[in-house]
């Protein structure tokens, strides 16, 4: 007998669920959730800070301490109830003929200046003036620990309109004993001669500007 047998059907297991977009999404989702946090916090943390208004710090600052000076202007007040002045400024008061004041390792004191000379030296050994030769009379120390050179060609005139006058070494040679003509001068050691200019006739010599070495600083003192 022949029988027409078949296998039992087995049913088509169910299709797994279809993920959803966030899980499809996982990089996309994850920058969204950090900018969502981002704008958040943001939120709540400046919600209680009010805008600044222009100018409004100084006023503040005006109203929290009434009165209050700064420091600046505590030190000038300070300077001018003792009377006490910066270096450069007493330095410009007191700097005339006969003052000692400093450049470098020099120490110097103009002690006189004449004018309106026609020559130096002798008929045989000495120089003319183009205008007229003006005589600066220093007294030169050196306040250092070393040697130090001075020179006759560092130190300038100027006259009354501001015009700046070199030294006339050729002539200063003409003159006797001048001991400031490129002098090597030792610590503790002082010389005294001549600086001379030659000037246009009538020129009135306003100050000189004397210094210890081509480079210095230099200082400046009044000769009218």
């Amino acid at each position: 007998m022949t029988t027409n047998w078949q296998p039992p059907t087995i049913p088509a297991p169910p299709a797994p669920p279809k993920p959803s977009w966030f899980a499809r999404h996982k990089v996309l989702t994850t920058f969204l959730a950090l900018v969502v946090i981002l704008v958040l916090a943001e939120a709540f943390g400046g919600a209680g800070d009010p805008a600044p208004v222009a100018g409004s710090a100084g006023r503040e600052a005006s109203a929290e301490a009434p009165g209050r000076t700064t420091e600046a202007e505590t030190d000038e007040e300070t300077r001018t109830q003792t009377g006490e002045e910066s270096e450069e400024e007493t330095e410009e008061v007191a700097a005339t003929i006969g003052t000692a004041v400093r450049d470098g390792k020099f120490e110097f004191t103009v002690t006189k200046v004449r004018t309106g000379i026609k020559s130096v030296g002798s008929d045989m050994f000495g120089e003319k003036a183009q205008g007229q030769f003006v005589l600066v009379h220093v007294t030169v120390t050196n306040v250092g620990d070393e040697s130090q050179y001075f020179s006759d060609s560092s130190q300038t005139v100027r006259d009354a309109k501001g015009r700046e006058f070199s030294a006339d070494t050729g002539a200063a040679i003409h003159l006797d004993d001048n001991e400031v003509f490129l002098n090597d001068i030792n610590p503790g050691n002082t010389v005294k001669g001549v600086l001379v200019y030659d000037m246009p006739k009538g020129a009135k010599p306003a100050s000189i500007e004397l210094h210890d070495s081509p480079f210095s600083g230099g200082v400046t003192v009044r000769l009218g």
